[in-house]
Formats: structure tokens, C-alpha cells, sequence
């Protein structure tokens, strides 16, 4: 018996230390299954996507995606399941499958004037509406340079949702 509890009490520890391990990665922004940067964006593959209450298919199904390439953020991951949101917070934990590392935004406030080259003093080329998801070119300073239905331009990064503050895109 006493051999037995020293066994429970070795595999006790040894699962606090894998934990433990886990959570070092994660305090230090990267995704403990794909070693990636958390939390980071990513765009919806599909058409409708299930975001659930847990990671696995039985958990309840709290919300779905409907709009193919919608920017979500990833703020978690747990083996084929990421735990993702938009840009309301909404969201659970979706398959892996029906994400996308292609890049898109959402243009935010009143829309967005597209310009030429970075900067105010730049020709305006087109107007995005708020609500236009977008491709994410580039981005580098306060501007990042967008794509949607044939039209490209340059937009201040305020304007989007679906790039982080730092972030710098080739």
C-alpha cells in the first residue's frame, strides 16, 4: 500500500509540473500546443463556424460564426481547439480547421478613408464603410495597408480591428 501512495504521490507531481510547464508558456504569450503568440489574430475559413462552451465536441454550442474570413483573436489553446473571440467578445472554443492564418481586419468608427501611401497628406483612393472586412497587407507605424474588392490602401491601424497595437507586417 505504502509503495502504491508513493506512485500517486510521483504522478501527482509530475502532472503539477507538466501544468506548471503549460502555464509558463502561456504567461510568457505563447500557445502551449502550436508555440505561437497569444493572444493572436486569425480569420474564420468557413462559412459558419460552432464556437463552444469547452474544448471538445460535446460541449454546448454558444454561439456561431457566420461571415467566412471574420478576423477572431485566439486567446487560448487546448490540443485541436482554439478558444477565440471578436470583436464584441463573442465567442468559445472552436476546431482548429476552421481557422485561417490569412490575415483580415475589420474596418471600425465611421469607416475608413483608403489612401495612397502611408499618412493624411496621401490621395485618398476609396472609402471603407465600418463593418468591411478586409485583407491585411501590411502594416508598419500607425498605418496598415488593406485590400477588399480589387481596391488596396492605406489606413490608420486605429481605424481596424483585427491587428495588435505593435504588430509589424511585412
Amino acid at each position: 500500500m505504502a509503495g502504491l501512495g508513493g506512485t500517486l504521490a510521483a504522478a501527482a507531481v509530475a502532472v503539477a509540473v507538466a501544468l506548471g510547464a503549460g502555464a509558463t508558456r502561456a504567461e510568457e504569450g505563447r500557445g502551449p500546443v502550436t508555440n505561437l503568440p497569444l493572444p493572436r489574430f486569425v480569420s474564420l475559413k468557413t462559412d459558419e463556424g460552432n464556437a463552444r462552451r469547452g474544448p471538445g465536441l460535446t460541449h454546448v454550442v454558444d454561439w456561431v460564426f457566420t461571415r467566412r474570413d471574420m478576423p477572431l483573436r485566439v486567446t487560448a489553446e487546448f490540443e485541436h481547439w482554439r478558444r477565440v473571440e471578436d470583436r464584441d467578445g463573442a465567442g468559445g472554443w472552436v476546431h482548429y480547421a476552421l481557422l485561417s492564418g490569412e490575415r483580415t481586419v475589420i474596418v471600425e468608427g465611421d469607416g475608413a478613408v483608403l489612401r495612397g501611401a502611408p499618412g493624411e497628406g496621401s490621395p485618398a483612393v476609396a472609402r471603407a464603410e465600418a463593418g468591411v472586412v478586409a485583407w491585411l497587407l501590411a502594416c508598419a507605424g500607425a498605418w496598415c495597408r488593406i485590400g477588399a474588392e480589387g481596391l488596396r490602401g492605406w489606413v490608420p491601424r486605429a481605424a481596424l480591428w483585427g491587428v495588435g497595437e505593435d504588430e509589424t507586417i511585412p
